[in-house]
């Protein structure tokens, strides 16, 4: 009875003396956040009374918040009061305005992309328009932040926008009412194969999973749809709701899809499936890719770790971090990493170290070698850090340099902007091809432009002869590089034949896109598509499909005829 007696004394002064550290700690930690605030504001007014030069106070500020908050990750942002409705778009996808993406370019701002069935694709804004006033204001000289304020506003609001049309000589004026935005997450969906499912989703708001839902109740039901590919390439996240609702249409009630966990425990939290599912037999293969983050990784995780899916395409990004906001003076917010996600079979597939970051301040990525091997329900090896790694590698072709110019130079799309002033129509998507005839005056374009590029190979043998040079190598041999550099010199005439298939693909996609918006640019891009082949061959063997997912007997699998 002593001892017992003893051994809880001693347990009870550990406790005391562990809560003690941590009141000194959290005492010690409020001291130097005084104390740094106060040397902050001391100096802020030194500078401002005597800096050589006047002093724009708030834009000072906001270097040193913003240099602040990307020492820590690229994810915790700071929104003053006038940046706030983004945050709104980014939980809704909605705002009030004429629906339209704008570009920034030198010679202004300009119709990058006009949405179908919004204002502005209804009152016959189309890409390639420069904007020339909103109203009564000239914004020939504005960045495209303050163009898009301009044109953002109340629905059912009226504006006048004045453009220069590529090809006319006079301007126009062009009358729009705004209206309350809604942009569709499912841009796609369709049947491929003979009886399987598709369903695109660019991103996860509050509304992704009704979408998702109604899109897959109209295939079974319209279509009799036996399997389903769920595409999330290039699907950066958004909402962790968003996610936990998207796998629950697929799996049971109560399970859980992940779990949080952050500096303030209060806060961990665990997210289960709460409703009934839709459909947890109809085979489902989920398209990744390494643009694949954050809530498109929820997904994909939490069906590969309950063998639910199988996964088909690239690793995805490795983003297994938690952000939330919280208010700020002066209607200001913040949106702050406070936790990482865990997926169902335990592991976290965050990617890159923030936390001990190198000396000069760069981050790494987690080698393999150091990541962790946890289980699927099923029993089957994954592993942590490094994103979600498919279950079929489908490697992606390396996109050549070039191809980067064509896109940043705007050279592509300003060739694009001239070639539908000259064709009105083109057929539907299915049968559309980009003629051989049009890629030989593409090339005349280009070369008429003076179009120029940079090949990295190039870059990276510049650097390595002026190291060379220093370190003396090249003294006894002037031309040790001259065989290299004449090779990789970028050659106009050789590269447009070399890379034609990949630069026809592009501009048949922009094209498409000018004619049958999103929904033609992503029918457009499934044309041997390699990863969706894979995915087809899969469903259509179940064998394969079952011994992937480890399933051992035939519950939870539909028959594929």
């Amino acid at each position: 009875m002593l001892r017992k007696k003893s051994i809880g004394s001693i347990l009870c002064l550990c406790l005391l003396w562990c809560g003690w550290e941590s009141a000194q700690a959290q005492d010690e930690n409020r001291f130097a956040v005084s104390k740094q605030l106060e040397i902050f504001n001391a100096l802020l007014k030194e500078v401002d009374m005597f800096y050589v030069d006047s002093l724009d106070v708030e834009k000072t500020i906001r270097r040193g918040i913003d240099a602040m908050l990307k020492g820590l990750d690229p994810y915790t942002e700071y929104y003053p009061e006038e940046r706030t409705d983004n945050l709104k778009f980014i939980a809704t996808g909605e705002y009030g305005g004429i629906g339209a993406v704008i570009r920034q370019r030198t010679e202004g701002v300009m119709i990058d992309e006009p949405y179908e069935g919004m204002p502005a694709q209804l009152a016959g804004l189309k890409a390639g328009d420069l904007i020339l006033a909103v109203d009564t204001t000239d914004v020939s000289k504005f960045s495209s932040e303050q163009v898009s304020n301009l044109l953002k506003g109340v629905p059912n609001s009226g504006l006048t926008v004045k453009i220069q049309r590529p090809g006319e000589k006079k301007p126009r004026k062009i009358e729009l009412v705004r209206k309350q935005i809604i942009i569709d997450q499912v841009v796609y969906y369709g049947v491929r194969g003979n009886h399987t499912g598709y369903i695109y989703l660019q991103g996860f708001t509050d509304k992704s999973a009704q979408e998702v839902k109604a899109a897959f109740n109209d295939l079974k039901r319209n279509h009799q749809i036996q399997s389903l590919i769920l595409d999330l390439r290039n699907n950066g996240g958004g909402l962790l709701d968003g996610a936990v609702q998207i796998v629950n249409l697929f799996v049971p009630k109560g399970k859980e899809v992940l779990s949080t966990h952050g500096k303030i425990k209060q806060r961990d939290r665990v997210y289960r499936t709460p409703l009934e599912p839709v459909d947890t037999v109809m085979p489902l293969a989920v398209l990744i890719n390494s643009e694949s983050a954050s809530s498109a990784e929820i997904v994909c995780g939490a069906l590969q770790d309950l063998d639910r899916a199988v996964l088909v395409g690239e690793r995805s990004f490795g983003k297994g971090l938690v952000q939330s906001t919280r208010d700020l003076p002066y209607e200001g917010k913040v949106k702050i990493t406070i936790s990482k996600y865990y997926i169902p079979s335990g592991r976290c597939i965050q990617a890159i170290d923030y936390t001990h970051r190198q000396t000069d301040g760069s981050v790494t990525v987690i080698p393999d070698s150091l990541t962790s091997v946890f289980h699927t329900a099923n029993g089957r090896p994954v592993r942590d850090g490094g994103g979600i790694r498919p279950d079929f590698e489908i490697e992606e072709s390396p996109t050549p340099t070039m191809l980067y110019y064509l896109a940043s130079d705007n050279a592509l799309f300003d060739y694009v902007t001239q070639w539908t002033q000259t064709h009105k129509t083109i057929p539907p998507v299915e049968e559309f091809v980009y003629s051989d005839k049009d890629y030989e005056s593409f090339k005349t374009y280009l070369k008429e432009k003076d179009f120029s590029y940079d090949l990295q190979s190039e870059k990276m043998l510049k650097n390595l002869k002026e190291v060379a040079e220093i370190e003396g190598y090249t003294k006894d041999d002037p031309t040790l590089f001259a065989d290299l550099e004449a090779k990789l010199t970028p050659d106009l005439e050789k590269d447009l034949v070399r890379y034609e298939k990949q630069i026809r693909k592009l501009i048949t996609l922009e094209i498409v896109k000018r004619y049958y918006y999103r929904k033609g640019e992503v029918f457009e891009s499934l044309k041997e598509d390699k990863a969706l082949e894979k995915a087809l061959g899969v469903l259509d063997d179940p064998l394969l499909y079952r011994k992937t997912l480890n399933i051992t007997s035939g519950e939870g699998i539909t028959a594929i005829p």
